[in-house]
């Protein structure tokens, strides 16, 4: 007869498991908890940014350019490169302040602008214009009249708006071969600012018009493959805005949404619309920029004390609408912006954030700040005698 007694089996306690799950459990929640105070509290997330993640560098401890004392350099950051246009030479200095390149640019006072890779300079009120790809002269040109603004897409598409010929303003298009593709005369308007759609196939114009008693301001859209053939009939859309406001800059993003910044407002042109996202009303704002990737940046002072504000910089994403804000405990003396950066000039201090409301770097100055140039990778402190570099 089979014996159904079995003796119970003895099991043993693991005892390395268990100390390995609560040590994990133990991280985890040192994790979270680290987290959730450097989001949450100010004061210890500044603690971490600084001995932690080493995000405040110091006057004089950078890599600098040296800067000969009298010469009239005109200084712009693009790419991962800061640039010296003096005595027409343009030098490139990468983020170590070593000169990388030196191209011969036949221009004294320039207009700058840049997108990746992608830089296009004029000669402010001349004839001359060139653009510029990494380290190498794509193409130069004579213009017929005088430069007033220039603007190169990130594919190298290059827009020019012209002044002092019998129109108010032409806006110029080239390809990245320095090619024509069109031109649009404007008779009774002017043109104040120009951009170019990431996919190449539009070229949105901001135009106001000054001649009545009343301002008024347009953002018309041309077809770039109408206006190849045929430039009078090119337009697609026009969009006029409300009587009175005074529209100064214009900014493509992508899914063909144009961002329009006026002296009281930001609005959005999309899906055949123009819709207000941001107005001044009784804020006190004091600066607001649309040259960002996705986003823009407004700027607002807020009374802390009887002596005392701070500024609170919000950044909304323009395709979800959601807003980040960054609080500083001083008055933000002046704002440069590009891509993803926002720098903050606080005088002795300057706060590179990015688009998400983080630190990037915190830049701490003996003397007064007054002239900052940056790109999506690097900045530039200006100084009378020198460049001081920054790694983004």
């Amino acid at each position: 007869m089979r014996d159904y007694w079995v003796e119970p089996e003895s099991r043993t306690i693991n005892a390395k498991k268990i100390i390995a799950c609560v040590l994990i459990s133990i991280l985890v929640v040192a994790v979270i908890v680290v987290v959730s105070l450097y989001i949450s509290n100010r004061e210890f997330r500044n603690w971490i940014d600084v001995e932690i993640f080493r995000k405040e560098v110091s006057q004089d401890k950078l890599a600098t350019i040296e800067l000969d004392d009298g010469d009239n350099s005109n200084i712009y950051a693009f790419d991962k490169y800061i640039t010296i246009l003096s005595k027409n030479k343009l030098s490139l200095y990468g983020s170590s302040g070593t000169e990388e390149a030196s191209l011969d640019i036949q221009i004294t006072k320039p207009v700058f602008n840049a997108t990746n890779r992608f830089l296009v300079i004029g000669e402010s009120n001349g004839q001359k214009l060139y653009l510029v790809e990494n380290k190498n002269i794509v193409w130069e040109n004579q213009i017929e009249g005088n430069i007033s603004q220039v603007y190169v897409n990130k594919n190298g598409y290059v827009a020019v708006i012209i002044s002092g010929t019998s129109y108010k303003s032409v806006v110029e298009m080239f390809d990245p071969e320095g090619n024509v593709l069109f031109n649009i005369y404007l008779s009774s308007t002017m043109a104040v600012d120009v951009t170019i759609s990431n996919d190449n196939k539009y070229l949105a114009m901001a135009e106001i018009d000054t001649s009545g008693t009343i301002i008024q301001s347009d953002v018309r859209i041309i077809s770039v493959e109408k206006a190849k053939t045929d430039p009078t009939n090119s337009e697609e859309k026009k969009y006029e805005s409300e009587q009175n406001k005074l529209l100064v800059n214009i900014k493509y993003q992508d899914k063909d949404r144009i961002v329009c910044m006026y002296t009281d407002a930001i609005s959005i042109i999309e899906n055949d619309g123009e819709n207000v996202v941001f107005e001044k009303d009784d804020k006190k704002i004091t600066s607001q920029s649309i040259e960002l990737d996705n986003n823009f940046v407004t700027i607002e002072e807020e009374s802390s004390g009887i002596f005392s504000a701070n500024s609170v910089a919000s950044i909304m994403d323009i395709d979800s609408k959601n807003q980040k804000d960054y609080t500083v405990n001083t008055s933000v003396k002046e704002i440069y912006t590009k891509g993803d950066i926002v720098a903050l000039n606080l005088g002795t201090e300057v706060e590179f954030i990015n688009t998400g409301g983080w630190l990037v770097k915190r830049y701490v100055a003996n003397q007064e700040v007054t002239n900052i140039t940056i790109s999506d990778n690097i900045a530039g402190i200006v100084y009378r005698d020198k460049v001081e570099i920054i790694n983004l």
